[in-house]
């Protein structure tokens, strides 16, 4: 960030979809636009899209702004992906962090063949280990610790489990500089 300026804080609270995502990356595309080198994603997301949530970090990831990223209630599911895009990654002290394993829904009626079971099972390995590959390259985990167990346990965490294992590189309060930018993303409901 050059001297003159000021401190973007982009706040994102909503669902993981094509929706949501589409206006964080257009957000984060504009800042870049108008020559923001650095901004602080302040995250809280239920989770949503596997699909969506991969897209936004690959994307985060390559954009030429230092990003960090502040867990600022809880970051669950795919969420946790996105908040891995953070080149820093802080939560506050109440922070939690869940991991479940990926699955789909299924329609009332809907006939469960062999090959549709084989593709949707295919699928549902495919996304767990680039979900697993992105935690594994990010954070920190022991060697006796296996982030594909997390999706196994389908436990939440709290902001100290995330620092020990390199999730989030301090937990501390948030605290948004007097005259930063501060830009809210908003859905409808």
């Amino acid at each position: 960030m050059t001297q003159d300026q000021k401190p973007v804080y982009v706040s994102f609270s909503a669902e993981v979809n094509a929706q949501t995502t589409e206006a964080l990356l257009a957000m984060f595309a504009d800042l870049h636009n108008k020559g923001v080198e650095a901004a602080h994603l302040l995250l809280s997301t239920p989770g949503g899209s596997v699909m969506h949530g991969i897209n936004v970090y690959h994307v985060l990831r390559g954009l030429p702004i230092r990003i960090t990223t502040h867990n600022v209630g809880s970051v669950n599911s795919i969420g946790n992906v996105v908040f891995l895009a953070g080149d820093e990654r802080y939560a506050v002290p109440s922070a939690t962090f869940m991991f479940h394993g990926v699955g789909f829904d299924a329609q009332q009626g809907m006939r469960l063949e062999e090959k549709f079971l084989r593709e949707r099972l295919d699928g549902i390995q495919a996304d767990q280990n680039k979900i697993a590959s992105i935690i594994h390259d990010r954070a920190n985990f022991p060697d006796d610790e296996r982030v594909a167990d997390l999706f196994l346990q389908a436990a939440t965490k709290d902001a100290t489990y995330a620092r020990k294992r390199g999730i989030v590189h301090e937990v501390r309060d948030l605290e948004v500089p007097s005259g930063a930018t501060v830009l809210q993303l908003v859905f409808q409901r």
